[in-house]
């Protein structure tokens, strides 16, 4: 049987648990998302296959 973990569902999982346990992360989280959402856009997801 082969599992397939796919990387957004697991940032936003631990990203909930964060933001639960400390909800002044929330504002770092969310730019951090961004950043990384932009980064991936403007350059591409073909080099992280």
């Amino acid at each position: 049987m082969n599992m397939h973990l796919s990387l957004a569902p697991l940032i936003s999982l631990v990203a909930g648990i964060l933001i639960l346990v400390m909800p002044r992360l929330l504002n770092y989280i969310v730019a951090i998302y961004l950043i990384v959402i932009g980064l991936i856009g403007l350059f591409g997801a073909g080099g992280m296959r």
